[in-house]
């Protein structure tokens, strides 16, 4: 894809870079009926997100990928089995971040080792480091291997926004080339975009558009499992200047992201995938399983919102 595009106007409309891609599916974890990882189901998802669902990417061992849950070795032989069934067609992005600095550094160590293309690093949660604490532990990171690396701002989750002057910080390390933000402060971020090079990607999929806006290069997205290929027509007809036409596809898209968001998104999202026939299975304690009346409004929601269902 070239630089510019037309826009409606017939004036070039900037096109950020994209290091990993337009469009990334923060993927599920499947698992068989007693909670144990379906390698063999990953590949599969896999490759269907990456052949049906038009994502450039995929990001595994993240927040939807039920992280917290998943030893050492589940993560790193699950990114094996993803890496080796999309090849070279796909960007493979690692999450890795933890709470611990040095366990942190562990699994981006592991992840290179796996033949991870980059490293999802989600800002430390529970324990709330100040600013100082936060630029020592993502540089740390960073410095732990020579794969790029996407900081993950997501404070509803972590506790501790990453601020402003931070990002900014952290930007002047090689490797460190992007954000996934789960924040929403679009202002916030259009001043990081301004003095940085950092490459945003939208993490909240109902803000998608409004984030393209403000010079987001794309989505790093949980309702791409079943919508990839509406989202990235989006992101298509966005830097094309087609405007009315992604505004047009984001109230389409309304209600799946009401319905993928009435109860945590990864019980959502297994609940969706099963609807459609693909692996997925149960989600591990603490989370539960969708009950029938969930996955029936669910349904309901995904329909309206022109998910062709089983």
């Amino acid at each position: 894809m070239s630089e510019t595009a037309t826009a409606m106007s017939g004036e070039p409309l900037p096109m950020p870079g994209a290091p990993f891609g337009r469009l990334l599916t923060a993927m599920v974890t499947p698992m068989t009926g007693d909670l144990a990882v379906d390698y063999d189901g990953a590949a599969r998802l896999a490759e269907h997100l990456i052949t049906q669902m038009r994502n450039d990417g995929l990001v595994i061992s993240g927040t939807t990928g039920e992280s917290p849950t998943t030893s050492d070795e589940e993560k790193e032989r699950l990114l094996r089995a993803v890496v080796e069934a999309v090849g070279s067609r796909a960007t493979v992005v690692a999450g890795v971040g933890t709470y611990d600095t040095a366990h942190s550094c562990e699994l981006a160590r592991r992840a290179e080792r796996a033949g991870a293309n980059a490293l999802l690093v989600v800002t430390p949660y529970y324990s709330k480091p100040p600013q100082a604490g936060l630029v020592a532990h993502f540089t740390a990171v960073a410095d732990a291997t020579g794969l790029p690396v996407m900081v993950y701002d997501i404070p509803g989750r972590t506790g501790t926004p990453i601020a402003t002057e931070t990002l900014i910080q952290l930007a002047q390390h090689p490797r460190t080339v992007a954000v996934k933000d789960a924040k929403g402060d679009l202002g916030a971020a259009s001043v990081v975009m301004n003095a940085t090079g950092l490459a945003f990607y939208c993490g909240d999929d109902i803000l998608n558009l409004p984030w393209l806006s403000v010079g987001a290069c794309g989505f790093v997205s949980v309702h791409a499992h079943l919508v990839g290929d509406r989202l990235h027509e989006m992101i298509d007809a966005y830097l094309a200047g087609e405007v009315a036409r992604a505004l047009r596809l984001h109230r389409e898209l309304l209600p799946v992201y009401t319905g993928m968001t009435r109860t945590q998104n990864v019980i959502t999202t297994k609940a969706a995938l099963a609807m459609l026939g693909l692996p997925a299975g149960p989600v591990r304690p603490p989370l539960v399983d969708a009950t029938p009346a969930e996955a029936e409004r669910l349904r309901a929601d995904l329909v309206a919102g022109g998910v062709k269902l089983t």
